[in-house]
């Protein structure tokens, strides 16, 4: 029965990981800059500008970028 229990527990585990991540693309300020200018200059090259932005990864910067600038054309 305790494996029960454990297994909704890793379920609910999941769920907060998940909520986690998505609470990562808030962006200071300074990031927001940075991501806009550096975008300006190389395009859509994540890593590069990932690089310039401690802790931030490549995957985070293309997520937040698609989240808040992308367009429905």
């Amino acid at each position: 029965m305790a494996d029960l229990d454990l297994s909704s527990d890793n379920t609910s585990d999941d769920s907060r990981d998940q909520s986690s991540q998505d609470s990562k693309l808030e962006f200071s300020e300074d990031e927001e800059t940075l991501i806009t200018r550096m975008y300006n200059l190389v395009g859509e090259r994540w890593s590069l500008i990932a690089g310039r932005i401690p802790g931030r990864t490549a995957e985070e910067i293309e997520k937040y970028w698609t989240s808040r600038y992308s367009s429905s054309e």
